[in-house]
C-alpha cells in the first residue's frame, strides 16, 4: 500500500546534530509545521550511503532556505551516528539531523525495514507542513540517490501545493514556472 497522501506516524528518539554538537530528542512534532525529508538508509560506516548523505549535505543550505529540515534515518544508534560523523571525511559535512532508529518504530512506520534483516530500505519521503507524505522514492542496495533531482521535486510539490488547480509535468524547473499545465477537460488528449 502505498503512503503518499498518508499522514506520518508518532515516533520518538534522540539524533545526532552536528551545529548543536550534541544528541537531541526528535519526535513527530518537531517534523509538522514545515516541510521535511525523512532519508532512510541502510547502515553506517558502508559504501554507498556516505556517498548519498554527502551529496545531500551539499543542499542542505538551499534546503533549508526553502523551509525542509532533513532527517537522515538508519537502524543504527545516535550514538554510531556521532562516531560516523567524527570518522568520516565525507559523513562530518552533515549538518542535518541524523535519527537512531534501532527499535525500528520510525523504519516501520513508513514501512521501509527490510524483512528479517533490520535494515532500512535506501528510501526517500517528503512530507509538506501538514504531516502528509507528498512522495516517496525507493532505489535497490547498489543505486544511490541525486540530491539535484530530489531539490526538483522539493521545489515542485511546494510549486503545487502553492498554486492550487496547477500540476508539474516532467522536467519541471522552478524557472520554467509557466511550464506547468492545467488540467481540465480541454486538455484532455491534447498532451
Amino acid at each position: 500500500m502505498s503512503l503518499v497522501n498518508t499522514k506520518i506516524l508518532p515516533f520518538s528518539t534522540m539524533a545526532y546534530k552536528a551545529t548543536e554538537k550534541d544528541f537531541v530528542a526528535v519526535t513527530e512534532q518537531d517534523v509538522l509545521g514545515k516541510w521535511a525529508i525523512v532519508f532512510f538508509y541502510p547502515a553506517d560506516f558502508t559504501f554507498v550511503c556516505p556517498t548519498e548523505l554527502a551529496d545531500l549535505a551539499d543542499y542542505y543550505d538551499e534546503l533549508q532556505k526553502l523551509g525542509v529540515e532533513v532527517y537522515s534515518v538508519s537502524t543504527d544508534t545516535h550514538f554510531v551516528h556521532k562516531a560516523w560523523h567524527d570518522a568520516s571525511p565525507e559523513i562530518s559535512k552533515i549538518n542535518y539531523y541524523m535519527l537512531g532508529d534501532q527499535s525500528g518504530v520510525i523504519t516501520n512506520n513508513f514501512q521501509n525495514m527490510r524483512e528479517g534483516e533490520g535494515l532500512a530500505d535506501r528510501s526517500t519521503f517528503l512530507i509538506d507542513p501538514d504531516g502528509v507524505i507528498q512522495f516517496v522514492e525507493t532505489t535497490c542496495e547498489g543505486v544511490g540517490r541525486n540530491a539535484a533531482e530530489l531539490m526538483r521535486k522539493v521545489k515542485a510539490a511546494q510549486y503545487v501545493r502553492n498554486h492550487p488547480g496547477e500540476v508539474c509535468p516532467a522536467k519541471w524547473e522552478e524557472e520554467e514556472a509557466s511550464a506547468t499545465l492545467k488540467p481540465g477537460i480541454d486538455l484532455v488528449g491534447k498532451i
